[in-house]
């Protein structure tokens, strides 16, 4: 079937309608068909158009100067041979239901298109899978790499739900400070220790991590001493953010996830802030990373957190902090 091609789009006369009525491709326009040039050229490629005065690779060049059409056009192959109908859409692409197309179906994906590069703006990020969650869609990172192959991310900003109260606590617990540690003479089966805070040096001394101490500080169940004189919370996290400089932001999700009843641990070993615990289980559930407003991260520190996450069997969550809000924002690969 003969196209013609204007500078933009490539169109086919009204016996092109059958692409749209059967596979979903293109737009009508009045009697004929509007095709995009990720879809004309991937019905070049498989010699079901023409286009006037262009072969495929000269039709490719012309595009190819486009900031990522290459990598576009890669994934809008990929999905189409998938057996989805695929459509230019907010982002780069809308992905219909199987079975489904335009008018009439819904579309289940929007797809936004990175290489293995570029970086994940989280602020940008969580507003568009928030928009995409209001239309009832799902938010998809296609990411190119750089020998072209392809990885599907599925992204979604999550709202934790409590899992329990926070353990209530009477007195507080007397500690002092000893660099940025709080150190508290108990015995064993204490409360805090029976809600998994602090290390226990012996029997007789409980040893207690700053983002730790600080939150229990807040809750007035801890008092903490330094020559001779209380500290209040605000002084504790001063001092430990001289050695830390991470602090402020882990303080905060350590706070927040404990308040809706988590028990957060350090992360070190998987290589982030946290291994999370949804309530007193044997196993941790989630990695978080705590990240200020602002942040940028290399889409390839994303795939590598993901994969490891997901290979011992975790979430893998960002949890991004705002001046009243943190939102988490998880992503995980799938197989579309």
């Amino acid at each position: 079937m003969l196209a013609t091609f204007d500078g933009t789009w490539v169109r086919l006369k009204s016996e092109g309608r059958t692409f749209y009525e059967q596979g979903g491709y293109g737009r009508p326009e009045g009697t004929g068909l509007r095709l995009s040039p990720e879809e004309a050229l991937y019905l070049m490629e498989r010699n079901k158009i023409d286009v006037r005065e262009f072969g495929f690779d000269t039709l490719l060049g012309f595009f190819a100067g486009q900031p990522n059409f290459v990598r576009r056009y890669l994934v809008y192959r990929d999905i189409r041979e998938r057996g989805y109908v695929v459509q230019p859409g907010p982002h780069d692409f809308r992905v219909f239901r199987r079975g489904h197309k335009p008018g009439v179906g819904k579309s289940q994906y929007l797809i936004r298109v990175l290489s293995e590069r570029d970086l994940i703006d989280y602020d940008q990020l969580s507003q568009d899978v928030l928009a995409a969650a209001n239309m009832r869609k799902q938010y998809l990172l296609a990411v190119v790499d750089d020998e072209d192959e392809l990885t599907y991310y599925e992204v979604r900003v999550q709202d934790l739900p409590g899992v329990g109260e926070p353990a209530e606590c009477g007195t507080p617990v007397q500690a002092s400070l000893f660099g940025t540690y709080a150190l508290a003479h108990l015995p064993p089966g204490t409360p805090l220790e029976e809600d998994w805070y602090g290390k226990r040096l012996d029997s007789e001394r409980l040893l207690l991590r700053p983002v730790e101490s600080i939150y229990l500080m807040r809750k007035n169940c801890l008092s903490v001493v330094r020559d001779g004189e209380l500290m209040a919370a605000e002084q504790f996290l001063d001092a430990a953010a001289e050695k830390d400089v991470e602090i402020r932001e882990k303080e905060r999700v350590f706070s927040d996830l404990r308040a809706k009843g988590y028990i957060p641990r350090t992360g070190y070993k998987f290589g982030h802030h946290f291994r999370v615990y949804s309530g007193k289980k044997t196993h941790s559930e989630m990695l978080v990373h705590a990240v200020p407003s602002g942040t940028s991260t290399p889409m390839s520190v994303v795939s590598r957190s993901v994969r490891l996450a997901h290979s011992v069997k975790k979430k893998m969550l960002f949890a991004c902090i705002y001046n009243t809000d943190i939102r988490y924002v998880e992503f995980a690969r799938i197989k579309l």
